[in-house]
């Protein structure tokens, strides 16, 4: 019977008197009568005692709250249930993932940029490999015109070859040295 004289929220609803050994007693209290008013309505109070006498006590309440669940989520969508929530739920996994897959290329995408910019903008280091590995390999930066410049000597190289314009040129006509502008 239920807690005290009153009958469970089962017995209650379906107007019969509550016996010592209702199976509905411990999983619908007489205080929470629509729990017990949603499962009836969605599984039939035969079929969920049927449920019940099938497994062990010790799954009992596992498969109440189960039922519970389910009837809820019945009353809600009468044709999918609680399938119906799990496929709306995975269907938003899925765009959240596709979102984030989209985010991490454009870091990559701009992370490329930058590195590419950081590239362009530092002239190629160059190994000479006839040197001596006594000398630890010595390095040169590809300058203007393919020429091999020092480390040391690139700020100098950019600034010679700046200056480097065609405004001073020798040109030899008639046998004359001339300067042109």
């Amino acid at each position: 019977m239920g807690t005290g004289n009153s009958p469970c929220a089962s017995c209650k609803l379906l107007r019969r008197r509550c016996a010592k050994n209702c199976i509905f007693a411990p999983y619908f209290p007489s205080e929470d009568p629509h729990k017990f008013a949603i499962v009836h309505k969605v599984f039939g109070a035969s079929n969920v005692s049927k449920m019940l006498q099938e497994l062990p006590v010790h799954q009992r309440a596992d498969a109440v709250s189960s039922i519970v669940y389910e009837a809820n989520a019945r009353m809600r969508d009468p044709v999918y249930g609680c399938v119906g929530a799990i496929s709306y739920l995975q269907n938003q996994v899925s765009e959240l993932q596709m979102q984030l897959a989209v985010a991490h290329a454009e870091i990559l995408c701009i992370q490329m940029q930058q590195d590419q910019s950081m590239v362009e903008t530092s002239p190629p280091l160059i190994v000479d490999p006839a040197a001596d590995d006594h000398d630890h390999k010595k390095q040169y930066f590809l300058g203007e015109n393919d020429n091999l410049v020092p480390p040391h000597d690139q700020y100098f190289h950019k600034f010679a070859s700046a200056s480097n314009i065609d405004s001073f040129k020798r040109e030899t006509i008639f046998g004359h040295d001339m300067v042109s502008w």
